[in-house]
């Protein structure tokens, strides 16, 4: 068991933070546990089914009541680093975000929650230091000076944690709360300052090829020769390199491409996805609807001269599969059948236009649709087998959503991610790269928000796996998203908050977020591509409420001058506008 003390007397506030929480074990895995939450106690308890060590993982709001001044979070970004001296510049908004604590051993004693939760963000820092390689970042850089600000103010809270003060609950006076609380703030600042200054220092060398030729030369000895540029493994850093620029896309809704989207389009995009959700292609079994989808593809590929990456082909949420297939959804050897004859009919009419196949998408997740684990993987197997058989040339990549696998908490019949990759890996399944949604911003497990150097960092540990990484699904909302408006019976169901970004989710603020993810993903040698979620507003089964780039009046949002801001950089070899400052500053070190 493991317990912590809160200091939260607002029950709203404890039941937002508690429906998102869930325990986590060695390697960031989901683990299975009941968290329950004393309020007569002021403490949250954790009753764990393993006897390692484990980690809470919750949704922490980190503003004050009081409202800052009105900037956007880039600006908040860019400008001076707060400190922990009250007569600084004031603290910025950074939202609700989910964090996570150490791996921590049982004891009868509780801990303090937030100074817990501090704890794990400077460790997460100074690791992420190390592995980017900017551990010589000067002091008064704005990372540095943010995480010193946290240090000390960790360190006063650990001395302050057991001063007698009126209050105290099991030995925690609510002075060291306040001071660790404090930390934690100052800590996630450094964190996503550190994100941001990574990304602008690898961008340009990324971008230009240096970084491809510097591994290669170091590891033979020689420069790279053109016709001979292969993705290599080594280096410094885990992963692989790729020799080519990463490409920008959206993905498509089926119908009639106007001109207003096709101009976006063209503005913005290296490439277009096509989802083909079973539900549009085969509304009606045996009966297959090609229109809608043929006419973005053909003029992709007749007149845009633009590449077309198709799928996913199958994914079994609930938004994407026919009435009809449930039938067999407990006739495992038909939805077998089923499965292989979709697959086989989408890639015979298409390989001839389409240069990417996502073939499968969030089989670990086992939502929907019950499949065992040998069922997940054979499935898997059988999607890229098809494609590789009736497609030789064609690319092929395995999506994962949910990244962070909050769901296998609550299905325990699920597979992590992380599991489901290496698996996949180690069982030899012959794909080319590891596609990865990044969706954040919804009431949906797995979706609420996050900072950047936890996306950062997920993203290296994904790398790990020494395959490319596709950024399939990059998103988040342009205004704030509401829980259903019927609540289900059972309590355990209940979805998470949201959360957001240093700011309600608004055009703007999803523009920042844009700009601030896609840079770090943009800036990582081995991710091959960015995919935005979707192009324009669907009314019928949207990828996210809200979350296209262009409304549903056909207005672009500001989403789109900053995804065309990224391509032009990436072309240019250039550090994005939008990151200059900071790259500016904080490039001295090299």
């Amino acid at each position: 068991m493991l317990s912590f003390v809160l200091f939260e007397s607002d029950p709203d506030r404890v039941a937002q933070m508690l429906r998102a929480a869930h325990l986590v074990g060695p390697e960031d895995v989901p683990i299975a546990g009941e968290i329950d939450h004393d309020p007569a106690a002021g403490m949250v308890v954790c009753m764990k089914t393993t006897g390692e060590a484990a980690g809470l993982s919750l949704q922490v709001d980190l503003d004050e009541d009081e409202a800052p001044e009105a900037r956007s979070p880039l600006e908040w970004l860019l400008g001076d680093p707060p400190t922990d001296d009250e007569s600084s510049a004031p603290m910025p908004p950074l939202g609700s975000l989910v964090l996570q604590t150490c791996l921590l051993p049982e004891r009868d004693e509780p801990y303090l929650l937030s100074l817990e939760l501090a704890r794990r963000q400077i460790m997460v820092f100074l690791n992420c230091l190390e592995e980017w390689r900017l551990f010589d970042l000067p002091p008064e850089s704005g990372p540095m000076r943010a995480f010193e600000s946290a240090r000390h103010a960790f360190t006063r809270a650990l001395v302050a944690q057991r001063s007698k003060e009126a209050g105290a609950i099991a030995g925690y006076c609510p002075k060291a709360d306040a001071i660790a609380r404090q930390a934690l703030r100052l800590a996630v600042e450094a964190g996503e300052r550190l994100a941001l200054c990574n990304a602008a220092t690898d961008f340009e060398d990324r971008m230009s090829g240096r970084t491809y030729a510097h591994i290669v030369e170091r590891l033979t000895g020689a420069p790279p020769k053109p016709r001979q540029m292969r993705p290599v493994i080594g280096g410094e850093r885990a992963g692989v390199t790729l020799p080519m620029r990463p490409a920008i896309g959206c993905a498509v809704a089926p119908g009639a491409p106007t001109e207003a989207l096709q101009k976006v389009v063209q503005g913005s995009c290296d490439f277009i996805t096509t989802p083909m959700r079973w539900i549009d292609m085969e509304p009606s079994e045996g009966r297959y609807a090609y229109a809608d989808t043929d006419r973005w593809i053909e003029w992709a590929v007749r007149r845009a001269r633009l590449p077309v990456v198709a799928g996913p082909l199958i994914d079994f949420r609930s938004t994407s599969v026919p009435d009809w297939l449930y039938i067999w959804e407990n006739d495992y050897e038909t939805l077998r059948e089923l499965v292989y004859e979709h697959v086989r009919s989408l890639v015979t009419r298409y390989r001839r236009t389409i240069s990417r196949w996502t073939v499968c998408s969030g089989l670990h997740s086992n939502e929907n649709f019950q499949l065992s684990f040998e069922q997940m993987m054979d499935l898997t197997r059988i999607c890229v087998h098809v494609v590789r058989k009736l497609h030789p040339q064609g690319k092929v990549q395995v999506e994962i959503s949910r990244p962070w696998g909050e769901y296998h908490t609550h299905n325990r019949r699920s597979l992590p991610p992380s599991l489901y990759a290496e698996m996949l890996t180690q069982a030899g399944v012959q794909i080319d790269a590891f596609a990865v949604r990044l969706q954040m911003g919804a009431p949906e497990r797995g979706l609420c928000a996050r900072h950047l150097m936890s996306i950062s960092a997920m993203l290296d540990r994904y790398a790990a796996l020494d395959k490319p990484l596709a950024i399939s699904a990059v998103g988040a909302p342009s205004a704030p998203l509401t829980e259903p408006a019927t609540p289900p019976d059972d309590p355990d169901e209940l979805s998470p908050s949201p959360g957001r970004w240093r700011a309600p989710w608004s055009p703007g603020t999803q523009a920042d977020w844009l700009s601030a993810v896609c840079s770090i993903a943009l800036s990582k040698p081995y991710v091959q591509s960015v995919c935005w979620q979707s192009l324009s507003e669907s009314s019928s089964r949207p990828e996210m409420v809200s979350g296209a780039l262009v409304d549903a009046s056909g207005a672009a949002r500001p989403g789109v001058e900053r995804l065309a801001e990224l391509r032009g950089a990436v072309h240019a070899a250039a550090v994005p506008a939008r990151l200059a400052s900071p790259a500016a500053a904080e490039q001295a070190h090299t």
